[in-house]
């Protein structure tokens, strides 16, 4: 039996990798305030932190589905951040934040962790996990930073970069799952899957 998806994000590239995958999911995005459930979550790791804010993201569009009357559905949430030197890093948000980020980052690594929840509507399973990779930045002058600033992109994506972007030639090497890094390891979506009895190759559109 072929299985819908709705990917509980609003990230691009989150989607591309599932379109890229085969699949083409509904899209609805949760209005949950992150930053009120990390002060509650209080001082976890960061590991911890994406998986819990993947769940919370996952279960508020859950409990309230608009964008489709499909039901025969699987729940996918994510969240993303890059843990640097002790420090756990979402979005910037503004460039200034952005531009000190990639000052201390570069020449440096961090590690890009993104948690995932799924659930089946189905069967009322639920399943959650960490994936993530080393990322190896590259020593980038003031003026290359600047102008990557400049451009928006490291605003609005955890850690202020991303790894197929205008920053991929400011990344020496990624250790890992790569996949994780654009924010959703199909790897390990398609283990939580499995373990739930469903078939990877179930939710493909064609």
């Amino acid at each position: 039996m072929t299985r819908k998806v709705l990917l509980a994000s609003a990230s691009s590239s989150r989607y591309r990798l599932l379109i890229e995958g085969g699949i083409k999911p509904f899209v609805q995005v949760s209005a949950v305030d992150e930053e009120a459930i990390a002060a509650e979550l209080g001082n976890i790791t960061t590991a911890n932190l994406v998986e819990q804010l993947a769940i919370a993201k996952g279960k508020a569009v859950a409990s309230d589905i608009t964008v489709t009357s499909e039901r025969n559905l699987i729940i996918l949430a994510a969240d993303s951040m890059l843990e640097f030197e002790g420090v756990a890093y979402g979005k910037p948000g503004n460039p200034v934040v952005a531009k000190q980020r990639w000052q201390s980052m570069r020449g440096k690594s961090g590690y890009l962790h993104s948690g995932h929840w799924i659930c089946d509507l189905v069967t009322g399973q639920e399943r959650s996990g960490v994936a993530g990779a080393t990322v190896h930045f590259a020593d980038i002058s003031d003026v290359e930073i600047d102008r990557y600033v400049a451009s928006g992109e490291p605003l609005n994506v955890a850690g202020a970069f991303t790894h197929e972007g205008r920053s991929a030639a400011f990344i020496e090497r990624i250790d890992g799952d790569v996949a994780a890094v654009a924010g959703m390891s199909m790897l390990l979506i398609r283990q939580l899957v499995g373990e739930m009895g469903i078939s990877w190759t179930e939710i493909w559109d064609n």
